[in-house]
């Protein structure tokens, strides 16, 4: 994270604008704030991605708050990023319209992401190419790279990085359900357990869906035993497997089998 960091402030001089990956179900704990200080006040696109798992009505929200600024801009991807490099390229050229570029050239753009919110697959839909490694696992950009975009436009990737301390226990939990937190880090049995409790609060009904349920226990002990028992999550004596109960309910919810899920709402 520190030297991802120290890199990144070597970049700001000559850096026209900056490119942000977001995650749709949670836009803001998506983004890391060490990011926004370092390239405070440089022309922002904000790229909302995973746009298929979250319900469509709060990214709308999301982007009416983002695009309030004047200087900050949003594009709401999801599956099909087809079209994605020629609305990016206009976006860049609107938000720098009246900036002339640092190198007097061409513009440069550095973009950049938490891991695992999806920057390498929208790096190579912008390349045209595979230049990154995909994966379901964070972290898998290690190395910044240049890429030419077009006349006007060079792109900088630059690893996926976490900020040293989460302070926010709700955004924290909210990063590990989402992927962008190694199973490694945190024990899967508990997060399991808080990510069943979050659900129950914020996503009933694709819940009670997903699991066949006539009702929604009140009681998260029942509620997790409850899905250990519609995904066969039990030991051979018949008890509870929580290990194998928080990976198929993280499973689900990652891959979008519980339907679209927003966790966190836009500021009013």
């Amino acid at each position: 994270m520190h030297k991802a960091g120290k890199e990144l402030r070597n970049l700001v001089s000559t850096t026209d604008a900056v490119v942000e990956v977001l995650d749709a179900r949670i836009p803001a704990a998506s983004s890391n704030p060490l990011l926004g200080e370092i390239f405070r006040g440089k022309p922002t696109l904000k790229l909302i991605n995973k746009c298929d798992l979250a319900q469509a009505e709060s990214t709308k929200a999301w982007q009416t708050y983002f695009n309030k600024s004047k200087s900050t801009r949003s594009l709401a991807l999801s599956l099909d990023k087809q079209s994605l490099s020629a609305s990016v390229l206009d976006t860049l050229e609107i938000l720098t319209k009246n900036i002339r570029s640092a190198s007097n050239q061409r513009k440069q753009c550095v973009i950049f992401g938490i891991p695992n919110v999806g920057k390498s697959t929208i790096l190579n839909a912008l390349a045209g190419r595979k230049l990154a490694k995909t994966g379901n696992e964070p972290a898998i950009t290690k190395l910044q790279q240049r890429v030419k975009l077009n006349q006007a436009w060079t792109l900088i990737d630059t690893p996926g990085m976490l900020w040293p301390k989460i302070e926010d226990q709700e955004a924290a939990l909210w990063l590990a359900m989402t992927g962008s937190i190694r199973h490694s880090a945190f024990d899967v049995e508990e997060i399991g357990w808080l990510t069943a409790e979050c659900l129950r609060r914020v996503a009933p009904n694709p819940l009670k869906s997903r699991y066949k349920l006539k009702v929604l226990p009140t009681q998260t002990q029942q509620l997790i035993a409850a899905i250990a028992k519609a995904t066969g999550s039990l030991t051979k004596g018949g008890l509870i497997d929580g290990n194998k109960v928080a990976q198929a309910l993280l499973n689900d919810f990652r891959s979008g089998k519980m339907g679209p899920v927003t966790l966190e709402s836009a500021p009013p």
